[in-house]
């Protein structure tokens, strides 16, 4: 949703993180097809070992009550949403500074778990962002976003990676002025003092 980036190269991200599956152990026969169930069920069913590989620092909201959500359909799908604010890693690349581009990627995959037994994949549309107007970007422009998924294989398994990344474009006008123009008015208003008489002193001192 809110986005912030630095140039200590992470970003801060606050998002609404939902996951579904299905555990056939939570079917019921009712004529409710759903129940919205308390946040301290949570600690009662099984849930997948998410975490966010490029994380730095992570917190869940607790104000004024857990933010997360548990909803059980009768057919045992299950729906869990809570609300993070997560600081990662984006490795900016600045080669062509001040007209870079980066991409910022939130990636995250099971903890425990290799693809044997836990396989991601995203929702179709199951990417939505925020009012880009709530963003403090500062310094970079907006310019989409990709999710892919691959399998990354480790000493202890392969597990299924899904990356959110999320484009981004300096702007230029930024360092023009803040940078660029007021250097090159230095330099110009440096070369008046040849224009100066040499017996004049005070004006080239001052200049």
């Amino acid at each position: 949703r809110h986005v912030l980036l630095s140039l200590s190269q992470e970003y801060t991200i606050d998002i609404f993180f939902a996951q579904t599956w299905y555990d056939r152990r939570l079917r019921f026969n009712s004529t409710l097809k759903a129940l919205t169930l308390n946040t301290n069920m949570v600690s009662r069913i099984w849930i997948p070992d998410t975490f966010f590989r490029n994380s730095k620092r992570a917190d869940s909201h607790w104000i004024t009550t857990p933010n997360q959500l548990l909803r059980i359909w009768n057919d045992g799908k299950v729906l869990y949403t809570l609300r993070l604010t997560i600081e990662a890693e984006c490795l900016l690349q600045l080669q062509n500074f001040p007209m870079d581009t980066h991409s910022c990627p939130l990636v995250f995959s099971s903890y425990g778990y290799p693809r044997e037994e836990i396989v991601y994949r995203w929702r179709r549309y199951s990417i939505e962002v925020s009012d880009q107007r709530t963003w403090r970007l500062y310094q970079f422009d907006f310019t989409g976003l990709r999710n892919t998924s691959e399998v990354l294989r480790t000493g202890a398994g392969e597990y299924m990676v899904m990356t959110v990344s999320f484009d981004l474009s300096r702007r230029m006008g930024y360092f023009a002025i803040q940078t660029y123009i007021p250097c090159i008015l230095t330099v110009v208003l440096s070369w008046v003092s040849f224009w100066i008489k040499r017996d004049s002193t005070p004006a080239r001192t001052s200049l």
